[in-house]
């Protein structure tokens, strides 16, 4: 009997609570922000072509490249040579920059190893996990070998303003597999977690608001990540800084003509920052209010409310960003806050809205042949 072959396997794996293979996903989430938040330093300590070959890196396959060697290769490669070195013959990237662009490159590559492993476990347990799995399990891996053709062409294309949100995007994506992943996984191999305590006549009410809420996010992360590399990130000071006149404030206005482009780019950025924070209170008192009246779903609520405490505490990083700018530039740190927390923030409320997935999915069947 099916159902008896499947208690089996849970015996020897252990339960949902116990089967180790499990936190796979989990590594991998773990993995995929650590990709991402190398990716922010590089963005903002200007290593984005510090590697201007791609898969090697000046020629070499490790990151130890002297300002020498740059220039040789360059010499030998002048069509390779990036915005920088066309403005300035004699520039030299330094060895952090290298290095952060290495390590990128080369965590990519480490982590398809855990990826395929993944797909190759799940599809040996498909009678157990589901065809389903199967294809979540094999849409990580075919987004991973997507996000490293997106790092190529960031590359090709000399840092151009989408090529750098691409990453981004795909990123966030690939950590959303392996979340609803790890999710599903749980729920199938009969976790007793709360996180899957959801009725699925709830669950399916709720998937059209955090669908929207999740969209809204996203779409404000790219505009983000637009803003922080078109015209090299000079629009970050589009609206002037200190405090007042640079933030709240641009240029001292609370409405202030759209004389040029920064202005236009700052003010789009900051609107829609106040649109979206105030749609994320709306569907968290929302989605409180069906919990109150369903009795199940808290664990939604709450998720949504993490994602919606996140989002006003990054509007506020945000904010100090441009308050803190002085003659040397700006405290970059802070910019990578901002995008640890934007992330945050829209992964919190994806969570929401892929538990809810998992409830409405189908079951494996267990019942007798």
């Amino acid at each position: 009997m099916l159902m008896n072959g499947i208690q089996e396997r849970r015996v020897m794996r252990g339960d949902g609570d116990c089967d180790k293979m499990s936190r796979l996903p989990l590594g991998l989430i773990v993995a995929g922000l650590l990709i991402l938040i190398i990716g922010g330093y590089i963005r903002i300590n200007d290593a984005g072509e510090s590697c201007p070959d791609w898969p090697t890196c000046f020629g070499e396959v490790h990151p130890f490249v002297s300002g020498e060697e740059q220039q040789l290769w360059w010499a030998d490669n002048p069509e390779e040579a990036d915005s920088r070195h066309d403005l300035d013959p004699d520039f030299t990237y330094d060895k952090m920059q290298i290095l952060s662009e290495w390590l990128h490159r080369l965590l990519v590559g480490i982590v398809a190893i855990p990826v395929l492993w993944n797909y190759l476990h799940v599809r040996s347990r498909r009678e157990e996990l589901g065809e389903d799995m199967v294809g979540i399990a094999f849409a990580g891996g075919v987004l991973l070998i997507i996000q490293a053709v997106a790092g190529y062409l960031t590359v090709k294309f000399d840092n151009a303003d989408w090529s750098v949100a691409l990453p981004l995007v795909l990123a966030v994506c690939w950590i959303s597999i392996f979340i609803w992943q790890w999710l599903l996984w749980r729920a199938r191999t009969g976790s007793k977690d709360k996180i899957n305590d959801i009725s699925a006549e709830f669950a399916l009410k709720s998937i059209p608001l955090l669908r929207q809420l999740a969209g809204a996010v996203l779409l404000l992360l790219v505009l983000g990540a637009w803003v922080a590399s078109t015209a090299g990130g000079n629009y970050n000071s589009g609206c002037s800084t200190g405090f007042s006149s640079g933030w709240p404030k641009c240029y001292d206005m609370w409405f202030p003509p759209f004389a040029n482009m920064g202005i236009i780019v700052q003010m789009f950025h900051r609107i829609g920052a106040l649109v979206i924070g105030g749609t994320l209170m709306w569907g968290a008192v929302r989605l409180r209010e069906k919990v109150r009246e369903y009795g199940t779903g808290d664990i939604l609520a709450r998720f949504v409310e993490a994602g919606t405490g996140l989002w006003l505490l990054n509007m506020m990083i945000g904010g100090l960003y441009i308050i803190t700018a002085g003659t040397d530039g700006f405290i970059e740190i802070l910019s990578l806050l901002h995008l640890i927390f934007g992330v945050s923030s829209f992964l919190a409320v994806m969570t929401a809205l892929l538990i809810c997935r998992v409830a409405v999915m189908e079951p494996i069947n267990t019942e007798e042949e």
